[in-house]
């Protein structure tokens, strides 16, 4: 197990059939993340950490948690920044770009790699308000 950087990335994660499965919410500071982030936790989802997320990868999976200084915090644009439950530590399944822009309606399957492991990318805007929806889609098919 290596520990790496902190990835500009809000993490959040939820439990499914085949237990805590996390989507790490890529893009620049004022990208969306933590606004998409709290529309998952509304739903349900577990908050792994916001604007900064420490990964590692272990037995080819990539795991993630947050920062000391920022567990259990998510910034609520306008509203300053809040705490709510969080998961500790969860595997990282999906990767999401965060993008200011309209995406490819079919695109070409993408990754990322974190610490040698590949995972599935997928861009969009994270202001529409389907969003949480085509996360829960993009999640389904892995």
């Amino acid at each position: 197990m290596t520990q790496v950087q902190p990835v500009h990335a809000t993490t959040v994660a939820r439990f499914g059939p085949d237990g805590w499965r996390a989507v790490m919410l890529l893009g620049p500071s004022g990208a969306g993340k933590s606004d998409l982030g709290l529309r998952l936790i509304g739903r349900g989802w577990k908050l792994v950490s916001d604007d900064y997320t420490r990964v590692w990868a272990s037995e080819g999976a990539v795991y993630a948690t947050a920062p000391v200084q920022i567990a259990g915090k998510i910034e609520a644009r306008g509203v300053g920044i809040v705490s709510v439950e969080t998961r500790l530590i969860a595997r990282v399944v999906l990767a999401v770009a965060c993008l200011p822009e309209a995406v490819e309606r079919l695109p070409e399957p993408q990754t990322r790699r974190f610490e040698g492991v590949d995972l599935p990318l997928f861009a969009l805007d994270p202001r529409l308000p389907s969003a949480p929806d085509m996360v829960d889609a993009a999640l389904l098919t892995l």
